[in-house]
Parts: C-alpha cells; structure tokens; sequence
C-alpha cells in the first residue's frame, strides 16, 4: 500500500491523522481509494467532474506528479504521497 501523507488543514477530514495507507496502482487511483474512504475529502482534492483541484499539489517521494505524469504516475508500495493543498489569505 501507498502511504498518503495529510497536511494539517486536511486532517480533520481523515480522523485526525496524519498518514493513511492506500492501494492503488497510480496517483489517480489511490487518491480515487483515498476519496472513497474518507467522501469529506473529496470537495477538497477534486472539482465535481473528478479532476483534480489545480490548486492541489501531489508529491510522489518528493517529487511533484505534474512534473511526472500526473495522475497517471504509477506509485508502489513502498511509495509516500504528500498532498499540499495551496493556502491563500492574508491582509
């Protein structure tokens, strides 16, 4: 299984942990799995059609699936995804 690392902002949504193990054989379908068990994360990771939010990034052992290929990036199971969904605000 994929370990899926949860940012703080997201945790809630997950039972307030901080990692979850996920099966899958690409990003897409893990986060498909992932979304499957924890339904709360879905409106924060993906827009109603299923694709992912362009403001959510996803790192495959550090390195950013937009630059590999995407959601289609085959990950193992030895493999830790980070999902860092972008913060905004400010004064």
């Amino acid at each position: 299984m994929t370990t899926v690392r949860i940012p703080p902002v997201l945790r809630a949504q997950v039972g307030d942990v901080k990692q979850v193990e996920v099966s899958g054989a690409n990003v897409g379908e893990v986060i498909g799995q992932l979304v499957g068990q924890h339904p709360q994360l879905r409106e924060h990771l993906l827009s109603e059609d299923g694709v992912l939010h362009r403001f959510v990034n996803i790192y495959l052992n550090g390195q950013d699936v937009r630059y590999l290929s995407e959601l289609e990036t085959p990950v193992g199971e030895r493999d830790t995804l980070i999902l860092l969904p972008a913060m905004a605000g400010g004064a």
